[in-house]
């Protein structure tokens, strides 16, 4: 941009826009920004980000180019082909325009999906996912609280201990203790104990995948927080990891999140702890409610008969009575249900579910990989595999 002729539209545009990104102090980097018209785009990786913040429409449109101007300074000498996704969830500002004006203005590989109406987080970041055409997947807030320059170095992590989740922790998180740090390490801690996945920070947003994992998972209601545990359900927990990622301090508008939302968290965990334990068998878990109240019922049952018709003393106004039929009724109740869910179930699952192996190495030439006798030897019978499975 240098010399003394004048400046055209665009060259202002990006003057006007390196000079913000220059007065950015979380955006400095010791790598010098390269056009963003010099990466190749569209195939390898793929970055997904959803501005949550509630804040006046100066500070979103701010926000919304200076996470676009970040994501191509910082991904710009990324050695894979790379895209960006940006959500907007149902904003009520001109969040929307100013995504789809920054995008225009960079390429594109920079799409905008726009929700008519606000769906929450977990909405919008399986609207990212399912955009999503990579064979990587990075998630990430719009806010800049988490850097874009931790992205390749995930990447390249993620493959090089062969991973199908790199979740992010926020070593240096830059939030108030009270509200958010205490709440959040409490939770952590109790849903690494509930479910067996241990992550140290469930809430840190920057998370790769790889695509063919993370796109046979469902996000619904607010389950964003769980992924790892969602994973868990589709790979083995071995093949999650996590690694240490800045954090910066938040810069544009307030956030949502705080100690009111640990109830919530809370019922959310139940609701994952019953899937992951009780997903392909649920009549198991309806079932064994059943069978206790049937116990209890039976005992209390045959306790009024001995009464009844041995020790010979009335029994229809004790309030046992009613009790012992109230527990037969519940077994009753839960055990159809434990079969209706069961029958639920079998049908969802023959319907929705993949294989059951993820990362294949490919499929096998047609002419190698089989067990042949001598030449000498008649062909026996027709090529079979053999297939060895635990338990």
């Amino acid at each position: 941009l240098g010399g003394t002729a004048p400046l055209d539209a665009p060259a202002l545009e990006r003057r006007d826009r390196l000079r913000a990104m220059a007065r950015f102090q979380q955006l400095t980097s010791p790598v010098a920004a390269k056009s963003v018209e010099d990466t190749a785009f569209y195939r390898y990786g793929t970055l997904l980000s959803r501005n949550e913040v509630g804040a006046d429409p100066g500070e979103f449109a701010l926000s919304a180019g200076r996470f676009h101007a970040a994501c191509a300074e910082r991904l710009a000498r990324y050695p894979g082909a790379w895209e960006l996704i940006c959500v907007d969830d149902g904003s009520q500002d001109e969040t929307g325009k100013r995504l789809l004006a920054e995008g225009a203005k960079y390429g594109p590989h920079v799409r905008v999906i726009r929700f008519a109406r606000n769906h929450g987080q977990t909405a919008a970041m399986q609207a990212g996912i399912d955009a999503a055409r990579g064979e990587v997947i990075a998630t990430l807030d719009g806010d800049l609280q988490n850097d874009p320059a931790d992205i390749p170095r995930m990447v390249q992590e993620m493959y090089d201990k062969d991973l199908d989740l790199l979740a992010g922790y926020r070593a240096n998180r830059q939030d108030a203790w009270l509200s958010r740090k205490l709440p959040s390490k409490l939770a952590n801690k109790l849903i690494g104990k509930v479910t067996g996945v241990h992550i140290r920070d469930y809430g840190c947003s920057l998370k790769v995948y790889r695509a063919e994992v993370i796109k046979r998972v469902r996000l619904h209601g607010e389950m964003h927080r769980f992924i790892p545990v969602w994973a868990a359900m589709i790979t083995s927990p071995q093949r999650i990891g996590e690694t240490a990622v800045s954090h910066n301090a938040r810069q544009f508008g307030e956030s949502k999140y705080g100690i009111s939302r640990t109830f919530r968290v809370i019922l959310d965990l139940l609701t994952v702890f019953f899937f992951l334990r009780f997903r392909h068998r649920p009549g198991h878990f309806f079932g064994q409610i059943g069978l206790v109240f049937g116990v209890l019922g039976s005992t209390a049952m045959l306790y009024l008969l001995v009464v009844k018709f041995i020790l010979g003393q009335s029994i229809g106004g004790r309030p046992l009575f009613l009790t012992a039929i109230l527990l037969l009724v519940f077994s009753i109740q839960f055990l159809t249900t434990g079969v209706l869910a069961e029958m639920m179930s079998r049908i969802f699952h023959q319907r929705q579910e993949g294989p059951l192996t993820v990362s294949p190495e490919g499929a096998a030439d047609a002419a190698i990989g089989w067990h042949r006798a001598a030449a000498a030897l008649p062909p026996a019978t027709p090529s079979g595999e053999v297939v060895t499975g635990g338990g």
